[in-house]
């Protein structure tokens, strides 16, 4: 989709023919991932007639890098997704970073958003209250430290990082060896071009988001392993604490992939919530 400044984003669409029938959701992906629909929610997609709607967020895939953007940013992209598609109201869904994404829809597009779910998706850096990096793996730490020092420190440390323990425990490990393993169709594709959408959104994270939780008027459910060490579960706690319409699933056992396991849940709950709407 060709953006009004020249920019270009790629977006992705499971609708069909009988797509006017199904409630859209848009998902928003991780870091670092392309934009593609989590396949292993196509099953229960289909159970529930949800039709998926998703984009690479700028510098990742097929859309045109667009430094300084900010997390509130993916509101103007979906509402502009949805008018080409002529979608009039729709959910919203993500995963890590994606889920923080999510919840800036929900505030910032209140008339067209009819839920919205968070699994394993950061607070505000800003956070009051919040010890933010507290209980996240030190490779994490390392990584969003450097970003909370501005792009050249970020991209020094991007460059010379080399690989590193991402913090999962068993359980994640065991969840990307089944189903999930398709996250690595979507990592490999994210980074084989650089770690320019990676820079981008850690920037994002680790700056004002241009939209207040608090604010957010949709139902939200707010999904977090008990056990995540890349997105600790506190930081799930303090949205619950600040979103009104807030619904908090914790799992005592999961971390912060294996948490996906209960996506199917997520979207059932989306489809109630999106009905009463």
């Amino acid at each position: 989709m060709e953006l009004g400044d020249g920019r270009t984003l790629h977006v992705y669409d499971t609708g069909s023919g009988d797509a006017a029938g199904r409630l859209a959701v848009f998902w928003h992906h991780g870091t670092p991932n392309i934009g593609a629909p989590p396949e292993p929610l196509f099953p229960a997609a289909d159970q529930l007639s949800i039709r998926w709607v998703s984009y690479d967020r700028p510098g990742y895939g097929g859309s045109t890098p667009y430094p300084g953007r900010n997390v509130a940013s993916a509101a103007a992209y979906v509402s502009s997704i949805a008018d080409a598609l002529g979608i009039d109201r729709f959910a919203v869904m993500g995963h890590s970073g994606g889920g923080s994404h999510a919840l800036a829809c929900g505030v910032l597009l209140p008339e067209r958003i009819l839920g919205v779910v968070s699994m394993a998706g950061l607070a505000p850096f800003s956070a009051e209250g919040l010890d933010w990096f507290a209980d996240i793996a030190p490779s994490g730490v390392a990584s969003l430290r450097a970003a909370a020092e501005g792009r050249a420190a970020k991209e020094r440390y991007e460059a010379s990082a080399g690989e590193q323990d991402p913090g999962f425990i068993p359980a994640d490990w065991a969840t990307l060896s089944g189903e999930w393993s398709w996250l690595g169709d979507v990592v490999g594709p994210a980074v084989e071009a650089g770690p320019g959408g990676l820079i981008d959104d850690d920037l994002a994270y680790v700056a004002p988001w241009g939209a207040d939780p608090a604010r957010v008027t949709a139902p939200v459910l707010l999904l977090h392993g008990g056990r995540d060490r890349v997105v600790p579960n506190s930081h799930g706690e303090w949205l619950a604490c600040r979103c009104p319409s807030a619904e908090l699933r914790l799992y005592p056992v999961d971390g912060h992939i294996s948490v996906l396991n209960h996506g199917a849940a997520a979207m059932a709950w989306l489809r109630e919530h999106a009905d009463r709407g």
